[in-house]
């Protein structure tokens, strides 16, 4: 069997070790190296405890030039900013690039410097890179040479709503998000903000309607046929480890009724095999995707006895280190190597 050569850049942290366990096993992937500034010559083994018996595997402090030597696919798994500089000394080598950073996922530089940083380093590469959401894109994902792996919120929120959006029913409207999120979000440093102490028994929003994602969730819906959208985004800090539950709000059209909704769900998620859209009355729930690249979807409607407001409230749950990271990433790489986008990730989740 021929084997795709993989290496990955920035190897210490949550998105590597998910990259790393989900590839390991697997007869059709070659793991030739992982790079770090962190461990420096620890196995994969001794950073990422779930990962017994790769003792070989080491950390390496080594150029990126060097760790994409002989590679058929480079997995970026950094921080914003460094990401961008790293890539700069990768464009001009045969190489494929699947980036799990925010870095290349936005088209418009002014929304980067808003959200993530006053400058880019590589600005011309913006709207260069495939966005990797198979359930958008995955013909041109086939196809790609850079791939842009979408933001956790970014990819529950969006997954959401895509088929309202593709039906288009999502045409100068508001949509109103609370989205709950698991410390894992926050990497794999501690911060005071996030660290177990302080949110064990908390619950807290941050960011609220100006969290990074936001653009990137209104451009993605702009692919998938909505206009002229507005967003109102609040996420909150949730005391679990993973999983993200997005809520999403807005009107429901005219003339819509929720069994037409559920059917415009079904139909498009039908050839998804990892998404689940839950039947009338069955909520979407994390701990039933958590560990999972799976998505849970549900739908409810609403219309006022005395106003006649009509309410549609979409539900979805994702694993954010899976389906909102590294999952997503392995689901670009399976296209991009002649495969379906669920092979390797069509495990059930755990219950309870």
């Amino acid at each position: 069997m021929t084997k795709t050569k993989v290496s990955i850049i920035g190897g210490a942290g949550y998105g590597a070790a998910e990259i790393l366990r989900h590839l390991l096993v697997r007869d059709d992937v070659e793991v030739l190296r992982v790079s770090s500034k962190d461990y420096i010559g620890q196995s994969v083994s001794q950073v990422h405890r779930n990962l017994p018996g790769y003792d070989d595997l080491l950390l390496q402090d080594i150029s990126p030039r060097e760790c994409a030597k002989d590679v058929d696919i480079l997995f970026l798994a950094m921080p914003h900013i460094i990401t961008a500089r790293v890539a700069m000394e990768l464009f001009d080598l045969d190489v494929k690039i699947i980036d799990l950073s925010g870095d290349f996922r936005l088209e418009n530089l002014t929304d980067y410097t808003r959200d993530y940083a006053p400058e880019h380093p590589c600005a011309d590469r913006l709207g260069t890179f495939t966005y990797g959401m198979p359930e958008l894109n995955s013909d041109a994902i086939k196809t790609a040479r850079h791939v842009a792996s979408p933001g956790c919120f970014a990819t529950g929120i969006a997954m959401g709503l895509l088929p309202l959006a593709n039906a288009g029913l999502l045409k100068n409207t508001n949509v109103r998000t609370v989205a709950m999120t698991g410390s894992s979000g926050s990497g794999v440093k501690p911060q005071a903000g996030t660290h177990h102490a302080v949110r064990v028994n908390n619950l807290k929003a941050y960011k609220a309607l100006h969290h990074q994602h936001r653009a990137e969730i209104i451009q993605t819906l702009g692919h998938a046929g909505a206009e002229k959208i507005s967003l109102d985004f609040v996420p909150v800090s949730a005391p679990l480890v993973r999983g993200i539950l997005s809520v999403s709000q807005l009107d429901l059209a005219e003339g819509m009724e929720q069994s037409d909704i559920q059917k415009i769900y079904e139909d498009y998620y039908a050839d998804h095999k990892l998404t689940n859209v839950r039947p009338k009355g069955a909520a979407a729930e994390v701990a039933a995707v958590s560990g999972t690249a799976r998505v849970e979807i549900s739908i409810e409607t609403r219309i006022d006895e005395d106003t006649g407001t009509r309410t549609l409230c979409i539900s979805s749950a994702i694993d954010n280190l899976i389906k909102g990271g590294a999952g997503q990433a392995i689901q670009s790489f399976n296209l991009m190597t002649g495969k379906a986008a669920h092979f390797g990730l069509d495990n059930p989740g755990l219950w309870p």
